[in-house]
């Protein structure tokens, strides 16, 4: 995996995000489906291969994704 800067925050993250946007929403806007029981394993996956970023907004189906994201991690 290879890392870099966030920014100016200081941070050294991913260069690979694990994006949010699709959690929550049951096959909406043509995203597909998500198994919310599944997102354990995303977590797990995403971490054993090094991603150490993950995007999620409130905006993302009306918080949903920040709901699944808050619950798993």
């Amino acid at each position: 995996m290879k890392y870099g800067p966030l920014g100016r925050s200081g941070l050294i993250v991913s260069r690979i995000c694990l994006g949010g946007n699709s959690w929550g929403a049951k096959g909406r806007r043509g995203w597909g489906k998500f198994d919310e029981a599944e997102a354990p394993a995303y977590f797990k996956r995403a971490l054993d291969v090094g991603i150490t970023f993950f995007d999620t907004a409130d905006a993302y189906n009306a918080g949903r994704s920040e709901e699944i994201m808050g619950a798993t991690l």
